[in-house]
């Protein structure tokens, strides 16, 4: 079985990060997403928020797990039998801190990454814009995707 681990802060979770997991998906028998705690982060949304947001969002596609995780990403991998991190960059600045961290991944772990280019539309946008946006009161509802309840 195919298990690819999508992770990260995800807040909040962006129309980009959902492209990222809607074009991965086909490749793999099962995707986690997994909302790991950054120490160096200071957060707008509690996990358990992102956790629900994310799940309702996927709740029609059974090969989607939505997952809150402490410590190493690397570690959480091993302990859900994943085989591939599932990664995307934005710009060259990305590249260069994705590449790094494929290998320090693939050192101490064994599993490959695999990182998709943000599609032109989605590559301005991130988390820490969006949050930036909210707490001056902007309207960020088109960086956002529509949660269907």
């Amino acid at each position: 079985m195919k298990i690819a681990l999508f992770a990260g802060s995800f807040d909040p979770f962006t129309i980009g990060h959902k492209d990222i997991v809607e074009r991965a998906l086909p490749l793999f028998d099962k995707m986690i997403i997994g909302i790991g705690f950054n120490i160096n982060k200071k957060y707008m949304f509690s996990a358990e928020e992102s956790k629900k947001n994310i799940t309702l969002m996927f709740k029609n596609e059974p090969k989607i797990e939505v997952k809150i995780y402490n410590g190493l990403t690397a570690d959480f991998a091993k302990q859900h039998n994943v085989n591939f991190f599932v990664r995307s960059v934005r710009n060259f600045q990305d590249f260069e801190f994705e590449r790094n961290l494929a290998e320090i991944n693939k050192k101490i772990s064994g599993i490959e990454t695999l990182i998709l280019f943000a599609k032109p539309e989605f590559a301005h946008i991130s988390s820490s814009m969006v949050r930036e946006l909210m707490s001056y009161g902007k309207d960020v509802s088109e960086f956002l995707p529509i949660i269907q309840k």
